[in-house]
């Protein structure tokens, strides 16, 4: 779609910033960490990850948004049979991708094989909006495989594709941000979606903690499958951050992040 890339990196972009802005100027939490490092290694791995995504367009030439204009032309999927009012479907499509990312969290949890490629993310000492970024390309890949097949299968509409990519980017950065909002605001808007204080539980030191609030946009599927916790035991100021066999400097470095599936557990 015409333009596509440039509105996602300038949704992205712009958000990120004001993000980071904001988080300097009404932080949650102090850090433990240097900035600098974490936040170059995060990077670094995030043009890593899109280098895999250009790799894998040589075995799997359609993406999410081209996918969904491929199932359109094919007439292919469960939308494009209904003819539903576009609106409807959009909405019901970015619903059903949702639920997708919110299952493959979920599942990246409790499968031994794909926790090791996930525990790249949680293994940040610190959480901020940088931490949204910070996942192993590997994971990046399966991701895109899981979203492609979804897309073919739901015949969702190219429009829904790019909205929520967008959405699922914008929100991943506001509830990974280190930022102090009113404890009333924070636990009214936590009603509908996932807040920083909500996923903040999910990066605790404790497993008990960490197998919850999967959730990134609609803070819905963890309340309806018995997932969601309210806050951690020792509170948002006195919680762990990060792995408890990693409470080190090591999860800063690249070389040490882009390993880390390849380490016992």
């Amino acid at each position: 779609m015409e333009n596509e890339t440039l509105i996602r990196l300038g949704a992205f972009a712009g958000l990120f910033l004001l993000l980071a802005a904001a988080e300097a100027l009404l932080p949650r939490r102090p850090r433990s960490q240097p900035r600098a490092r974490r936040w170059l290694t995060n990077w670094a791995l995030v043009l890593l990850s899109s280098l895999m995504l250009r790799l894998l367009g040589v075995a799997i030439p359609l993406l999410a948004t081209g996918a969904a204009l491929d199932a359109a032309a094919r007439g292919w999927g469960l939308f494009n049979a209904l003819a539903w009012p576009a609106a409807l479907e959009i909405l019901l499509c970015v619903l059903a991708l949702d639920l997708l990312i919110w299952a493959q969290h979920l599942v990246a949890h409790k499968i031994p094989l794909l926790w090791r490629i996930h525990r790249v993310h949680h293994a940040d000492r610190d959480i901020d909006v940088a931490t949204a970024i910070r996942f192993h390309p590997f994971e990046i890949a399966v991701s895109m495989v899981l979203k492609v097949s979804a897309v073919y299968a739901l015949g969702a509409p190219a429009v829904a594709v790019i909205f929520f990519e967008i959405l699922l980017n914008g929100m991943a950065m506001f509830n990974h941000a280190n930022l102090a909002l009113p404890p009333q605001f924070d636990a009214a808007l936590c009603r509908v979606i996932v807040t920083p204080d909500m996923h903040r539980v999910h990066h605790s030191i404790h497993r008990d903690e960490h197998d919850s609030n999967y959730g990134f946009s609609l803070s819905l599927w963890d309340r309806l499958f018995g997932t969601y916790r309210a806050s951690p035991r020792g509170g948002q100021l006195g919680m762990e951050i990060g792995l408890g066999q990693w409470q080190d400097t090591h999860p800063n470095r690249l070389g040490w992040s882009l390993l880390v599936p390849f380490r016992k557990p």
